[in-house]
């Protein structure tokens, strides 16, 4: 059973809610970021998702691709992102971290090499944003053979026939996309996301994440009610690029930076 597994069966078992904070590796620097990891976990988070950046990051909007910018001008690479995990698995080895980001770093590391080396570092899923389900066998087999699960994201515009695709060759969980922009979009239609997540459970036993535009707890309390949790991306960068420019950072910064993440904890214990 995967670390994701565990921490899903465990979060839902206790009819709790799964929160999953995203933030760009290398933003404002590498060791913020280890500072980061560690102080969302101490905030509550269950699992963390960590962008790889990329020059090109098309599905994201203004917020995170600053926070890319900000990583690519400290040269932050493919490999300073898994030597990251590795130092985080010096200290934690049960929370579990998720890759997120697009195929080009990958495909120039090589999908093998990618696979065993992110297997080694303690990296648990892998989240490819530009790569079709189709296109992505070969990537998918290292990468389960490696005891990796693979993460897709499900769009409103995802016809149930391509969900069960998608579904087919997923892991972990499920993310859905809670709206047809980019992320840090205002999210309003929580009817539609609610028509949507029926049909997807109907589909699936994975638990189904949202993401893209929970950026407040009131959108934390709304969407964590109708799936197994959120992910919250823009609203955390957005205080990571407040942080001062120290490093190591202070305690006290990292502690203020990272509310936001208790506050969600918070917001989504008093669901149930």
């Amino acid at each position: 059973m995967s670390r994701i597994t565990r921490t899903t069966e465990r979060v839902i078992e206790n009819k709790g809610k799964l929160l999953i904070p995203y933030f760009v590796a290398g933003d404002p620097n590498l060791r913020t970021t280890l500072q980061l990891m560690h102080a969302v976990v101490d905030q509550g988070a269950d699992i963390i998702e960590l962008g790889i950046p990329f020059s090109d990051p098309s599905s994201d909007g203004p917020i995170i691709q600053r926070g890319v910018e900000r990583s690519l001008q400290r040269g932050t690479s493919l490999n300073n992102v898994l030597d990251l995990v590795r130092q985080f698995r010096e200290r934690n080895d049960s929370t579990p971290i998720v890759l997120m980001g697009y195929l080009n770093p990958i495909e120039i590391m090589g999908y093998r090499q990618f696979a065993i080396l992110a297997s080694s570092a303690g990296v648990d899923g892998v989240l490819v944003v530009d790569m079709p389900p189709a296109e992505s066998v070969e990537l998918h087999t290292l990468l389960r053979g490696c005891e990796i699960d693979t993460i897709y994201l499900v769009s409103p515009t995802t016809s149930a026939k391509r969900a069960k695709q998608i579904i087919a060759l997923s892991s972990g969980y499920l993310y859905y996309v809670s709206l047809k922009g980019v992320t840090g979009a205002n999210l309003s239609d929580y009817d539609s996301v609610r028509e949507s997540l029926t049909v997807l459970d109907s589909l699936t036993s994975l638990p189904i994440v949202i993401g893209f535009g929970i950026k407040d707890m009131q959108s934390v309390q709304a969407m964590g009610s109708l799936a197994s949790g959120v992910v919250i991306g823009s609203a955390l960068v957005n205080k990571i690029a407040e942080l001062p420019p120290t490093n190591p950072q202070l305690k006290s910064d990292i502690q203020k930076c990272t509310n936001i993440i208790g506050m969600a904890r918070k917001a989504l214990n008093s669901i149930n």
